[in-house]
């Protein structure tokens, strides 16, 4: 076991994937997560060729294997369901239950590795260590503390001041429908449906058992975003109820919705301060619309791990200046497509719409193929990290 500390703030997809990160390679690691009990909303997260590849190396090859179909293609249709453009996918994407991709991640740490019902207020730090402070009181010490605690991180603030996520005028419908509700719906195809100012994406879970739905429409109502707040399913069938039989039949069959206000940054321009760092969406809040926030996170847990693999307490600032080196640029590229790719699927019928698209399709797939181990190496090599 290393003789560093690292304490994660956070027990979402990022710092999950970050715990079994630093475990993997002997790092000692906890947890601490402010709900009583891990888990997460009923609805999907695509994990793609970036982070399947890592969670792989992880060891969870096999638990993945049992949540397939991949995708074998990305489907681009008009909002009345005329085909647009179609993307080969080759097992790029695998659509996964949140709930499971948790419980998952949980059951790849030690025993012990998270601790419960600790909602983080605070954070100071000296030369030798770091400590979060608990509402209860309480307190953990550790070399190096992580913030993976979301947009709305309690401890962003210690880093950096990046004043309130921004509004983007959209609120996402999301949520499951049982597959043998739809059973026309085609199991190892991701449809996007497209139409002015609104969006429709689907694709399936469970091996099909389920179908995941996200419905985007404009709001005025600048509702915190949060992943649980209760949809009205009539409502979001209203919003769609003139477009095409398919998406027609999935809204109609929602029985439970969640709604979500869709907020992002930009990219900040530092992550670290001493002792403390930020992951994920503390670190780079980003629009779903490349399917990208669990995906970064993964990648961030896994460049932090490179980097401090074979660190001891005394090498804190030095690898964090080279996370920042292998994550800054790159994520803040993602959070930028994915507020362009938003634009491009509610750009509705315009007359360079399929070319806009077109460059929307080429950043999802430079999104997917990509190696952040790899990037590491490279860098490295050429005495860049």
């Amino acid at each position: 076991m290393s003789a560093l500390r690292v304490a994660v703030v956070g027990a979402g997809i990022g710092g999950l994937a970050t715990a079994s990160a630093l475990s993997h390679r002997g790092i000692d690691v906890h947890v601490y997560e402010q709900a009583r009990q891990l888990g997460e909303v009923g609805a999907g997260v695509a994990i793609g060729s970036n982070s399947i590849r890592l969670l792989e190396r992880l060891g969870l090859e096999g638990p993945l294997r049992e949540y397939g179909p991949r995708w074998t293609q990305w489907r681009f249709n008009d909002f009345d369901g005329r085909v647009l453009t179609e993307q080969e996918m080759n097992g790029r994407v695998l659509g996964m239950y949140r709930p499971d991709l948790i419980a998952m991640l949980t059951d790849n740490l030690p025993d012990g590795a998270v601790s419960t019902g600790l909602r983080t207020v605070g954070f100071r730090q000296d030369a030798d260590v770091a400590t979060v402070e608990f509402a209860d009181g309480g307190y953990a010490e550790a070399d190096l503390v992580v913030a993976a605690d979301g947009i709305h991180s309690a401890l962003q603030s210690y880093v950096v001041e990046a004043g309130d996520p921004v509004f983007s005028g959209s609120v996402a419908y999301r949520g499951t429908v049982p597959a043998n509700r739809v059973p026309d719906y085609p199991g190892t195809v991701s449809s996007m449906y497209m139409g002015e100012g609104k969006h429709f994406l689907v694709f399936t879970l469970r091996g099909g058992q389920l179908i995941n739905f996200v419905g985007f429409v404009p709001s005025d109502d600048e509702m915190r975003e949060s992943w649980s707040a209760p949809g009205d399913p009539a409502e979001l069938a209203r919003e769609f109820a003139d477009w095409n039989p398919m998406v027609r039949n999935i809204a109609s069959n929602v029985d439970a919705t969640f709604r979500w206000g869709l907020y992002d940054r930009e990219p900040l321009p530092r992550w670290s301060n001493g002792r403390l760092t930020l992951l994920g969406d503390a670190a780079h809040s980003m629009l779903p619309h490349m399917g990208q926030g669990a995906n970064q996170s993964i990648e961030d847990a896994v460049a932090l791990a490179t980097v401090l693999d074979g660190a001891g307490p005394n090498d804190v600032g030095e690898a964090l200046t080279r996370y920042e080196v292998l994550r800054r640029e790159r994520s803040g590229q993602v959070q930028l497509n994915s507020r362009n790719g938003g634009l491009v699927y509610d750009s509705g019928d315009t007359p360079d719409r399929e070319e806009k698209l077109r460059g929307t399709v080429a950043d999802l797939l430079w999104s997917l193929d990509y190696d952040v181990e790899a990037e590491a190496r490279r860098l490295t090599a050429a005495g860049l990290l």
